[in-house]
């Protein structure tokens, strides 16, 4: 709590600085851009901002603070969009204080980290993280794991599980997952981005876990793959809804997403259908208020934010995100993103066209 509120009073600053002055200038060098959430997608929106920045001269800032702490900043109107891996449910939207749209940016895979030097190409099954993550397998070289991994030497040593402390979209797309291939993790544990979890450690942000993880040999934890990927963290391959073991790649990312989706957005495509997808997979959102004409905000604000998200579901920074191993949006779910950024209005009128 105390950090979050370092970070509201922070944003407060910036935000004073974009959405208090006159109403009517279109004076856009001095539009300055304040978000906040979801440390899931960070690696691929701090590229993405920087250069936007650069090439825009708007300043732009963003606070990985969690998906909770997205939702609760753009609740309270500390920014000017919140992100979070987790959409809003139906209780959440109606807390808001207005129409909030969504908006995916790319997709990414939650993968299932370990640490243990020299085990190589580990495998988990639903059955296995069940039991892992709820406690009731505590050891390696438990029967049931070395069952699945033939030929792999697995040490006598305790199992230490790594959990997300703070409000995270990343354990709202692990605890879907778990929750669908797993009807005793439904009952006891359930879907949210915080939990009361059975066993384990918790770490703040995907950082601070990928950080214990790293740290602590004999742990096991879940993290956005990218965080994986850039600290060469060692991850398991997990038994799809086919049965087939499947790395998180690109490729196996984007099968997830195969299928119809909601003009919304809103939709979980965890334990996809698709023989060939990373089972533990999901989009990542910005949200923000369809109305922009609140807290005095300039129409010239509006359209910078607007511009801004618009350039980032398109092809320029989808090529990013894909540079640093997310999987950029389907055409079909990145021409939904803009035909819902154009029913952004301002003062009741369309910001873009």
């Amino acid at each position: 709590m105390k950090n979050i509120l370092i970070l509201a009073t922070i944003l407060i600053i910036a935000v004073s600085c974009n959405s208090g002055g006159n109403k009517n200038s279109a004076d856009n060098n001095k539009v300055n851009i304040t978000a906040a959430g979801a440390t899931f997608p960070m690696p691929f929106y701090n590229l993405a901002f920087k250069k936007y920045s650069e090439e825009s001269g708007i300043q732009m800032t963003y606070g990985g603070i969690g998906s909770g702490g997205g939702i609760r900043s753009l609740t309270d109107k500390v920014v000017d969009f919140g992100a979070t891996d987790a959409f809003l449910s139906e209780k959440e939207k109606a807390a808001m204080t207005a129409e909030v749209v969504h908006i995916p940016t790319c997709m990414g895979a939650v993968v299932i980290a370990y640490n243990l030097p020299g085990v190589d190409g580990l495998k988990v099954s639903p059955a296995l993280l069940e039991s892992i993550f709820m406690g009731t397998i505590t050891k390696w070289n438990d029967q049931k794991i070395k069952e699945i991994n033939k030929g792999i030497e697995l040490p006598d040593m305790n199992i230490t599980v790594v959990y997300r402390s703070d409000g995270s979209g990343t354990t709202y797309i692990f605890s879907d997952y778990m929750s669908k291939v797993s009807s005793l993790w439904s009952e006891k544990v359930g879907t949210g981005k915080s939990l009361n979890w059975p066993v384990g450690i918790g770490a703040k942000g995907n950082p601070g876990v990928a950080g214990t993880l790293s740290q602590s040999v004999g742990s096991i934890g879940y993290i956005g793959s990218e965080y994986a990927f850039a600290q060469k963290i060692q991850y398991a391959s997990v038994q799809n809804s086919s049965g087939n073991f499947i790395n998180p790649e690109i490729k196996t990312v984007s099968a997830a997403a195969k299928g119809e989706i909601p003009e919304d957005t809103r939709v979980m495509v965890t334990n996809s259908s698709d023989p060939d997808a990373y089972p533990i997979s999901g989009f990542t959102w910005i949200i923000l208020y369809k109305e922009q004409s609140y807290n005095n905000r300039s129409l010239a604000q509006a359209e910078e934010i607007v511009k801004f998200l618009d350039w980032l579901v398109d092809t320029d920074a989808q090529s990013i995100a894909v540079s640093v191993n997310y999987a950029s949006l389907p055409t079909e779910v990145s021409s939904v993103a803009m035909n819902n950024l154009r029913t952004i209005t301002y003062e009741g009128k369309p910001v873009i066209k």
